[in-house]
């Protein structure tokens, strides 16, 4: 059996407590993943008493309850607050999801709140997306075509329905760091995330260059990392399927000869 011996400073501490001074009745304990990198201090959970009765429905609301009238030392990414951008992803009562979409009356108990798993944390609930967005830029996200022309690029309305369920993906991470295989094979393995991404271009019809697209992922360890474990479809906040997308770049790689 493995043996893993964590380093001391790798243990998450018991952290600060921000008591309640509104008075109110109607209060929850959010407790939040905190560590600041020009600190020597060792990773910690801070725990904030929060008044439920003046914030907002969603988790985002409760963060930013917290930074503007309570600690606003706390760092996290946020942008558009409508699930559209994907930039506050982080892990909610132990699920990743979009903090502008989930619900904090949705949560039993206490909130807690940390980062997206694997990831190497910036500072507090920020991890660190340049692994994935390297990966993202390999598989070449952009319409490639030979013929130069000022018409528009038709395309049916039966080939563009292929790609719903793809085109919707805003790279938020919530699936590929709720991949184990990626926690494992992470700096190799592209992971649902990026997959999803290179099969959206794959199959665009408009598209000149799909076998060279297929050659690209067809490698043991970019693609076939997937043991189609399925929580990248659980985890991911817009309803998609990124393992049905793995599946189908399987499926072609067979039927083809590269």
């Amino acid at each position: 059996m493995v043996q893993i011996n964590l380093p001391e400073n790798s243990k998450v501490q018991k952290g600060k407590y921000y008591k309640d001074k509104t008075g109110s009745k109607n209060i929850r304990k959010v407790n939040v993943y905190r560590w600041d990198p020009s600190s020597s201090e060792k990773p910690r959970i801070d725990t904030y008493e929060v008044d439920m009765d003046n914030c907002p429905s969603k988790v985002l609301d409760v963060l930013n309850k917290i930074k503007n009238e309570i600690d606003p030392s706390i760092a996290y990414r946020r942008s558009c607050a409508h699930g559209v951008c994907g930039s506050c992803a982080m892990n909610m009562d132990g699920k990743n999801g979009l903090a502008c979409t989930k619900a904090h009356a949705e949560i039993k108990g206490d909130i807690n709140i940390y980062p997206l798993p694997h990831l190497k944390v910036l500072k507090d609930l920020i991890g660190d997306l340049s692994t994935l967005y390297k990966q993202y830029e390999s598989v070449q996200p952009w319409l490639k075509t030979s013929k130069k022309t000022d018409k528009e690029n038709i395309q049916s309305k039966e080939d563009r329905s292929k790609l719903d369920g793809l085109y919707e993906c805003i790279m938020c991470a919530c699936c590929s760091t709720a991949c184990p295989s990626y926690w494992w094979n992470g700096d190799k393995y592209l992971g649902p995330a990026v997959l999803l991404q290179a099969y959206r271009w794959i199959i665009d019809s408009r598209d000149e260059d799909r076998k060279e697209r297929l050659r690209k992922v067809a490698d043991e360890l970019k693609l076939y990392r997937c043991h189609t474990i399925m929580n990248c479809t659980n985890a991911c906040p817009k309803g998609l399927n990124p393992a049905k997308a793995i599946a189908e770049i399987k499926k072609m790689l067979a039927a083809s000869n590269i």
